[in-house]
């Protein structure tokens, strides 16, 4: 009898400690809620642009030209080394220069100057005997003529004497410099005659970009808007430049049609023949709402964002704008400051639980 009242004992604390279980413990319904991560709208700026590439050249250059013949010879930069194509040059800067009739032409102008200084004092006496009553005037005049006469002859071989020295007028690019016709560099002492182009020169601090752009891109851009232009060598420098003009035909042989870009190169960094990076700014708003690129999704065909309120993901229609490569012009349908979600939105509906991770 011992063994079955255990058992019944047993039985009987089992069904006890099963009834206490059934009244006590409950399981609590659980609510998924998804992970997202959030950011707020924000106002900025948006910009639309057209990124393209192309390579500089000057819009004007100066060509000097050999006046009087001889043999020449180069001018010299700071460092005294002889010029070449692609120097820096100052206005007024020596260019070059034709020798060998220089003793000539030095010889003369120095007979000149002294004649001039003779005839000066000649006149200055006479004036000063006149002035006493112990001349005539007309003796004055025929000295008066005859230093003017010899002024003449010192201005004439001055002029002819500069013109031997080929100086710019401008500061800029040594472009091109004393080259043959065969296109061969012409050395220090070699005969050149008048007429001979000794240099090419343009000035750098307005180049002009010479860019391609396809058809629908044109359609976007129009003379006067701003271009940013970049170059790999330099990373953090943005010259600005403004497009000049617009061609009405396109190039059979790129398929593109050619925009010519003025470009601010006050910095002097930027060299004609350079390949740099442009970026038209084709249309800039300002001051308006504006959320990320990936917070932006379609349902059923319509464009919406998901605003957290509260704990969940409630779906707003919106109208968009521009865009760029990371942030787009939001219209109407959100309102700065609000939340919205940037990521863990591909599964949400309108409504869904949501649980925010990061913001």
């Amino acid at each position: 009898m011992a063994p079955m009242k255990s058992s019944r004992l047993f039985l009987l604390c089992s069904l006890t400690v099963l009834a206490a279980c059934d009244g006590v413990i409950t399981t609590p319904p659980v609510e998924f809620r998804i992970p997202v991560e959030v950011e707020n709208v924000t106002t900025g700026t948006v910009e639309d642009r057209i990124v393209t590439t192309g390579t500089l050249r000057t819009r004007e250059s100066v060509i000097l030209n050999v006046e009087i013949p001889g043999f020449l010879a180069l001018g010299r930069d700071a460092a005294g080394n002889r010029l070449t194509e692609g120097a820096i040059v100052e206005v007024d800067q020596l260019i070059a220069q034709t020798t060998g009739e220089d003793a000539r032409l030095a010889t003369r102008l120095d007979a000149t100057r002294e004649h001039l200084q003779a005839v000066k004092q000649e006149l200055t006496r006479r004036e000063q005997l006149y002035a006493r009553k112990l001349i005539a005037e007309e003796d004055v005049a025929r000295n008066r003529a005859t230093y003017e006469n010899a002024l003449h002859d010192y201005e004439i071989s001055q002029r002819t004497s500069e013109r031997a020295r080929i100086t710019t007028p401008i500061a800029g690019v040594v472009l091109h410099l004393a080259r043959d016709q065969n296109g061969l560099p012409v050395a220090d002492g070699q005969k050149v005659n008048q007429g001979f182009e000794v240099a090419r020169i343009a000035p750098t601090d307005r180049l002009i970009a010479d860019v391609d752009l396809v058809g629908p891109e044109l359609a976007r851009v129009q003379t006067g808007q701003t271009v940013r232009i970049r170059h790999y060598a330099f990373e953090d420098e943005i010259m600005e430049g403004t497009i000049l003009r617009l061609s009405p035909a396109m190039d059979p042989g790129t398929h593109g049609f050619r925009v010519e870009v003025e470009v601010d190169n006050s910095s002097e960094l930027l060299r004609p023949g350079m390949f740099v990076q442009a970026s038209i700014i084709a249309a800039r708003h300002d001051d308006i709402a504006i959320v990320p690129r990936q917070a932006v999704t379609q349902r059923a065909g319509r464009n919406v964002v998901f605003v957290i309120d509260g704990q969940r993901a409630v779906r707003r229609n919106i109208s968009l704008g521009l865009a760029d490569d990371d942030k787009i012009e939001v219209r109407d349908g959100v309102e700065p400051g609000e939340r919205i979600v940037v990521r863990g939105l591909e599964t949400l509906t309108d409504g869904t639980r949501v649980r925010v991770i990061s913001s």
